[in-house]
C-alpha cells in the first residue's frame, strides 16, 4: 500500500495527499504518530487529495505527517457471542465485562449494504402486543414494521421505548437490539439498569455513541447496529426487534459532520444529502425471506415543530407514528400520546379485525368531538351543552383516562406498580365506556 502525507488539519478534517493508489472512499488510514490516528476517507478531491475524518479527534496530527493506507473500511466483529454485550460504534464492547473472544468471529463491513431481494413477499401480518393500551389500540406494532415514537425534550420518548423493551423482550418475540445515537449518559445507563434488573440483558444486544462523543461516532453507531442486526436477519434467521434512540441525533450528526466539511445546506438548514442519509439507514432495516426486523425509533421534535424537514423525512419511512404532546403530559397524563394526531397504516381491518377498527372508528370521531367541545366547556360551562354533547364529552374523558397506564420502569419512582393489558382487555374496557 502507497504512503501519503497530511497536508492540512482542521477540526475534524484531515487532508491527505497520494502522488499514487489514491485510496477509496470509506477507506480507514492510519497516521504514522504516536497514536497511530484513524482517518475515515470522506471524498477525493482533485490532484490526490483525500479528505478525511478524524475517528478519534486525535489532538496529535499534524502537517506532514505520512499516512499510510489499510485497503479495508470500518468493521465491527459479529457471532453468536456478541448477544449481551454493549458496543460503541465501533464494535469494541463498552459493558466492563470480559474482553470479547473475536478469534473466530467473522468481520463485516459497517459502510456495506447488503443486496435487496427484490422477490421477497411479506407475510401474513402478525400483531406484537406491547401490553400499553394506548398504543396497542391505535397504533398497533406489526412483525417486521417500522414505528415512530415522536415528540419534544421531555415528554417520555425513552422511558415508553424502555418500556416496549420490557414488555416484548421477555416474550421471545424476536432477539432484541439496542442503539442509542446521541442521547443523554444518563438514559443509556438508566436503560441499561433496566435491562439488568428484568434479567434482560443477557438477550440483548446494545450499541451506544452518546451525546459527549464527536458527531462521527454518532453518525456511525447506526451503521454499526445495522450491520450486526444484518448478521443475525441473514446468516441466524433470526427476527429481529430492533429500537433506536434517537434517530433524530443521528440525522443531527451526519448534520454536524457535513458542516465541518464545508458543505452547502439544503434549504432546511440540514445537510444536502439529507435524504439519502434517513433512507440508507431505513432501508438496512427491512424484513426479507429470512427473518423479519421489527424497528421502534423515537424521533426528537426540535423545538416541539412536527413540520420540522428531518422529523418530517424520517416520519415518511413509517409505517405508525406515536406523537407525545407536552400539553399532554403536564396534565399529568401517561403516557402523554397526542391520540389525534397519532397515525397508523396498519390499524385496518384486514390486519386488525373488525372488532377493532370499528371500535378505533368511535372512538377517534368522540376523541375529536371532544377537541371541539372542549373550547366551549371553557368559556360557558359543561352544564350548557345538549344532553348528547354532554354524554359524549364525558365518554371522551373516560377515553381518555382509560388510557393513561402505570409503567414498570418507573415503578420505582412512581411506587406505583407497573400494568399490562392484553390486547382483548382493553378492547373490552373501550367496549365498556363505550356502552
Amino acid at each position: 500500500m502507497s504512503m501519503g502525507t497530511v497536508v492540512s488539519v482542521t477540526e475534524l478534517v484531515v487532508d491527505v495527499s497520494f502522488s499514487e493508489d489514491i485510496p477509496s472512499i470509506n477507506e480507514v488510514l492510519i497516521v504514522q504518530n504516536v497514536s497511530q490516528a484513524k482517518l475515515l476517507v470522506d471524498h477525493i478531491m482533485p490532484v490526490g487529495i483525500a479528505r478525511c475524518l478524524n475517528i478519534d479527534s486525535d489532538k496529535n496530527i499534524e502537517r506532514n505527517m505520512p499516512v499510510e493506507r489499510t485497503g479495508e473500511s470500518i468493521s465491527i466483529p459479529v457471532g453468536d457471542n456478541a448477544i449481551g454485550r454493549v458496543f460503541n460504534a465501533f464494535g469494541k464492547t463498552i459493558d466492563d465485562m470480559p474482553p470479547l473472544d473475536i478469534k473466530n468471529m467473522q468481520r463485516k463491513n459497517i459502510l456495506d449494504m447488503p443486496a435487496r431481494n427484490h422477490n421477497f413477499e411479506i407475510k401474513n401480518p402478525e400483531i406484537l402486543e406491547t401490553g400499553i393500551k394506548v398504543i396497542d389500540f391505535f397504533t398497533p406494532f406489526i412483525m417486521g414494521r417500522k414505528a415512530g415514537i415522536i415528540g419534544g425534550a421531555g415528554v417520555g420518548k425513552t422511558i415508553l421505548v424502555t418500556e416496549i423493551i420490557h414488555n416484548v423482550a421477555k416474550k421471545g418475540a424476536g432477539l432484541p437490539f439496542f442503539a442509542g445515537i446521541g442521547e443523554r449518559i444518563r438514559e443509556g445507563h438508566e436503560l441499561l439498569v433496566t435491562l439488568q434488573e428484568n434479567d434482560l440483558l443477557k438477550e440483548t444486544c446494545m450499541f451506544f455513541a452518546q451525546m459527549d462523543e464527536n458527531p462521527i461516532h454518532r453518525s456511525l453507531v447506526g451503521y454499526s447496529a445495522t450491520t450486526l442486526v444484518e448478521y443475525f436477519r441473514d446468516e441466524k434467521k433470526r427476527d429481529i426487534l430492533f429500537f433506536a434512540d434517537n434517530m433524530y441525533r443521528y440525522v443531527q450528526a451526519k448534520n454536524e459532520v457535513s458542516t465541518v466539511l464545508g458543505q452547502i445546506p439544503s434549504e432546511g438548514g440540514y445537510e444536502p444529502t439529507i435524504f439519502s442519509d434517513v433512507k440508507t439507514i431505513q432501508d438496512r432495516l427491512s424484513s426479507n425471506e429470512n427473518g423479519s426486523i421489527t424497528s421502534v425509533q423515537t424521533i426528537y421534535v426540535p423545538a416541539d415543530d412536527l413540520t420540522d424537514p428531518s422529523v418530517q423525512m424520517i416520519q415518511h419511512e413509517l409505517d405508525s407514528t406515536i406523537v407525545l404532546s407536552r400539553a399532554i403530559a403536564e396534565q399529568g397524563i401517561r403516557p402523554s400520546v397526542d391520540i389525534n394526531k397519532t397515525t397508523s397504516s396498519l390499524l385496518t381491518p384486514e390486519i386488525v379485525g373488525e372488532r377493532h377498527y370499528y371500535l378505533s372508528v368511535q372512538v377517534q370521531s368522540l376523541l375529536e368531538k371532544y377537541e371541539s367541545l372542549k373550547n366551549i366547556v371553557a368559556i360557558i360551562g359543561e352544564n350548557e351543552l345538549s344532553l348528547s354533547d354532554r354524554i359524549d364529552y364525558n365518554k371522551a374523558k373516560k377515553l381518555i383516562q382509560n388510557f393513561t397506564q402505570h409503567m414498570f420502569v418507573m415503578e420505582k419512582r412512581s411506587a406505583f406498580k407497573g400494568e399490562y393489558f392484553s390486547r382483548d382487555q382493553t378492547l373490552a374496557s373501550i367496549e365498556e365506556i363505550l356502552a
